[in-house]
């Protein structure tokens, strides 16, 4: 669990890591430099699940032998699919990261939501729906690693 209390924005306790694979782990369906390593170290204090539609249908081998739990969602209306599932584990207990279109409403959903401009680029709703947006997945999980990274950004 990370517990943390932002002036200003309140107390945030979570217990999940929802993040979208392609556009936010991924490029290309290949998982970005130091990404694996960051969701094993992520993994003691957080539960981790990745959503895709596995576009390139890399995930499941890309992700092996990284403690996450892997959903393959079907294209149409994922969007949806994506907020259900946060408001499945707990949206108040939930940090979401992503970057594409179909990832803004988990990201509004989810108590602490994070948005990845990076190499795919990002939707502005996506952006728009996030609390904090950062030029690469390695910043937004290194938010998580030193959370009064966070703090800093996110107090009134």
């Amino acid at each position: 669990m990370i517990s943390l209390e932002i002036p200003g924005f309140g107390k945030i306790e979570l217990e999940h890591l929802v993040l979208d694979y392609n556009g936010t782990l991924a490029l290309d369906g290949e998982l970005l430099p130091g990404v694996a390593d960051a969701l094993r170290g992520l993994s003691s204090q957080l539960e981790v699940h990745v959503l895709t539609a596995d576009t390139f249908g890399t995930a499941s081998s890309r992700l092996a032998g990284i403690p996450c739990r892997l959903s393959v969602l079907p294209t149409a209306a994922q969007d949806a699919a994506k907020a259900v599932y946060v408001r499945s584990l707990g949206a108040e207990k939930t940090a979401c990261i992503g970057n594409g279109r179909n990832d803004r409403r988990m990201t509004r959903e989810a108590r602490l939501g994070i948005a990845v401009l990076g190499g795919e680029g990002a939707a502005y709703e996506t952006l728009a729906a996030a609390d904090v947006v950062v030029t690469n997945i390695r910043f937004a999980l290194e938010l998580l690693v030193h959370p009064l990274r966070i703090i800093a950004t996110l107090r009134s």
